[in-house]
C-alpha cells in the first residue's frame, strides 16, 4: 500500500513538472564587428549555454540576424526549433524577433509576423520609428497535455516615443484578435521602464485586454539585478529594466522570476541580461 502511495506521489509530481515552463526573453545584441571583444563570435557559445543550462522551453529573442540564428541552431541541442522573419523584407533581411522553442515538448501549430506600423501586414516604418519593428507570434500545443497557447515576441523602437505608445496599443489589439481567450505569453525588449507610458498602456488594469507582468506575479522574490540592460558593462545600470515577460488569459502561476547576470571573465553574453520566468498553467 505504501509503495502504491509513493508511486502515486511521484506520478503526480511528474504531471506538475510537465506543466511548468521556463520562459525567457533575451535581446542577444546584433552581430557587428565594431563591438570588438564583445562581438558575436566571442560570446555566441556562452549565450547558447545559458539556454541549455537553464533548460529554457520558450525564448523570445530580439536583435537576431539570420547568421546568429544559424549559429544558435548549431550550438543548441537538436530539440530546439525556431520561427521568425527578418524585419526589413519579411524574409531574412534585418533583425529578427524570433522565438526559439523546445520542439520535443511543444508542437508548432502556426506562426506569423506583423509590423508595428500603420500597415502591419507589410514591411515598413511606423509612427516616426527609426527602424522597422515587428512582432512574431506562434501558436503551440504542449505535448504533455495538449494545452494550446500563444507566444508573442517583439522589440519596440528605442527612440520614437509615439512609436512605442502606438506599438503598445497595436500589440494589445492584435493579441486580442489573434489569441482571443487562449493562454498567451508575451516576451520582448520594450525599450521602456515600468513607469513609462507604453508599459502603463500594456498593464492598465482598467483595460480588460491588459497584460500581467510576471515579475509582479512571482511567488518568490525577484532574483538578480533589477535592470536588464547592461551595455556590456559589469557595473549594474540604474533604472534600466526594459525587458519583460507578460502573460494573459489562463490560470498562470509564476513560480520564479529572475534577471540572469552570468559573466565569463568579466564579459557578458549580450548587452542585455536575459530575463526568465518559471510558469505553470
Amino acid at each position: 500500500m505504501r509503495f502504491l502511495f509513493v508511486l502515486l506521489c511521484l506520478s503526480m509530481q511528474a504531471v506538475f513538472a510537465q506543466k511548468e515552463m521556463n520562459v525567457m526573453t533575451y535581446n542577444i545584441r546584433l552581430g557587428i564587428a565594431s563591438d570588438g571583444d564583445n562581438q558575436w563570435a566571442n560570446r555566441r557559445k556562452n549565450l547558447a549555454s545559458i539556454l541549455t543550462f537553464f533548460e529554457v522551453d520558450i525564448c523570445g529573442m530580439q536583435e537576431a540576424f539570420i547568421s546568429q540564428i544559424n549559429d544558435l541552431e548549431q550550438l543548441l541541442p537538436d530539440k530546439y526549433g525556431w520561427v521568425g522573419k527578418g524585419r526589413d523584407d519579411g524574409k531574412q533581411a534585418g533583425e529578427f524577433s524570433c522565438i526559439f522553442y523546445r520542439k520535443d515538448k511543444y508542437t508548432l501549430l502556426s506562426t506569423e509576423t506583423f509590423w508595428l506600423s500603420e500597415h502591419p501586414e507589410k514591411p515598413g516604418l511606423g509612427w516616426e520609428a527609426r527602424y522597422n519593428r515587428v512582432v512574431t507570434y506562434a501558436k503551440f500545443e504542449r505535448q504533455a497535455d495538449k494545452k494550446i497557447f500563444y507566444v508573442f515576441n517583439t522589440h519596440f523602437d528605442h527612440e520614437a516615443v509615439v512609436a512605442r505608445r502606438e506599438s503598445a496599443k497595436l500589440l494589445l489589439a492584435r493579441i486580442k484578435e489573434i489569441a482571443g481567450n487562449t493562454p498567451t505569453l508575451i516576451t520582448g525588449d520594450f525599450n521602456a521602464v515600468p513607469s513609462s507610458e507604453p508599459i502603463q498602456i500594456l498593464t492598465d488594469s482598467n483595460n480588460p485586454d491588459h497584460l500581467l507582468d510576471t515579475e509582479n506575479l512571482s511567488e518568490s522574490p525577484h532574483f538578480g539585478p533589477y535592470s536588464s540592460f547592461t551595455g556590456f558593462q559589469i557595473r549594474e545600470q540604474e533604472g534600466m529594466r526594459i525587458d519583460y515577460i507578460f502573460v494573459k488569459n489562463g490560470d498562470f502561476k509564476v513560480r520564479k522570476h529572475a534577471t540572469i547576470s552570468e559573466a565569463w571573465n568579466g564579459k557578458f553574453a549580450s548587452d542585455h541580461h536575459p530575463v526568465m520566468a518559471v510558469l505553470a498553467f
